[in-house]
Order: structure tokens, then C-alpha cells, then sequence
């Protein structure tokens, strides 16, 4: 399902990501699927594309299929492996949850170029710092940013 205007304007605030070339193609419950138009920038010094532009890519793919519904999802941990350099002229991140639990959630992400190749392996634990809020909502909006950056509830409890 391609995202709505909601879901992009919600995700224009993952700065890094989106300067960076981040854009949301698709999006269903516990997936994603983000890319990215590789440029001159995203290159390293022997002219591939850089190590953290695959992962900045899977994890903002990562965020959005865990947080476009309801926000409060962060990482707890990801793991990348670097398959082979990317081709062609994109890059796409697929994000899946493979289970979803009460407060965590497990994702697999696979990273590939426009030409089909598999360029990165990613899997990523997910935890829950807000449970019952949702990322359309403004109520609550400012608490549940704030959990999400600092880590501590409202109430003070981590």
C-alpha cells in the first residue's frame, strides 16, 4: 500500500534519514519498504557506496514499519552484514517483523540494489517505550517523543 501524506509528513522528521535521500514506497502492518537514489555522496573513498548509507536505509525502513501506525517503537539492538557492494542505480530496504511481541518485536531487513542483487543483511529487536499511543494522533504526541529520546517514561521509569 503506498504511504499517505499522514505517514510521509510523519517520517519528514527522521532527518537523517530523509536529507540523506530516504524515501517511504510502501507501508502495511509490520512492513516497509523504503529506498534511496544513490549519488556521489552516499560513495566512500574506493567509489562504492558507504557502509551506513545501507544502514541508515534499513533502519529507517525498520522505523517506519514499526512506528507508522503507532509510535513508540525504538531499537534495542541490529546487526548488519555487508553481502556485496550495490550496482545499480538504488537502493531498497524491505523491512518485515518476523515476530511481534507485547514489548518487543523482532525484523528482518533486507537491503538490495534496483538490479535485484542482495547488498545487506539486517535484523533488528525492537522494544516498546509507549504501548496504546498512536503515531496519527497529537495527543500524548510530546510525551511519547519525549520516552522515545531520553528512554525515561513520564512517570520516571526507564
Amino acid at each position: 500500500m503506498q504511504p499517505s501524506e499522514e505517514t510521509k509528513r510523519l517520517f519528514q522528521n527522521d532527518r537523517f534519514a530523509t536529507e540523506n535521500g530516504a524515501v517511504i514506497d510502501e507501508v502495511e502492518d509490520h512492513y516497509a519498504k523504503c529506498s534511496l537514489k544513490i549519488e556521489d555522496r552516499h560513495r566512500n573513498a574506493m567509489g562504492a557506496v558507504m557502509g551506513g548509507v545501507y544502514f541508515t536505509l534499513a533502519d529507517f525502513a525498520l522505523a517506519v514499519a514499526g512506528n507508522w501506525q503507532e509510535m513508540g517503537n525504538v531499537s534495542l539492538n541490529s546487526e548488519i552484514t555487508y553481502l556485496t557492494p550495490a550496482k545499480g542505480e538504488r537502493l531498497i530496504a524491505e523491512a518485515v517483523c518476523v515476530k511481534a511481541g507485547r514489548t518487543t518485536s523482532y525484523y528482518r531487513i533486507d537491503v538490495k540494489d534496483d538490479l535485484g542483487n542482495l547488498a545487506a543483511a539486517v535484523t533488528a529487536t525492537t522494544f516498546c517505550v509507549a504501548k496504546g499511543t498512536t503515531g496519527t494522533s497529537d495527543v500524548g504526541k510530546t510525551e511519547r517523543m519525549e520516552t522515545a529520546r531520553t528512554g525515561k517514561c513520564a512517570d520516571g521509569n526507564v
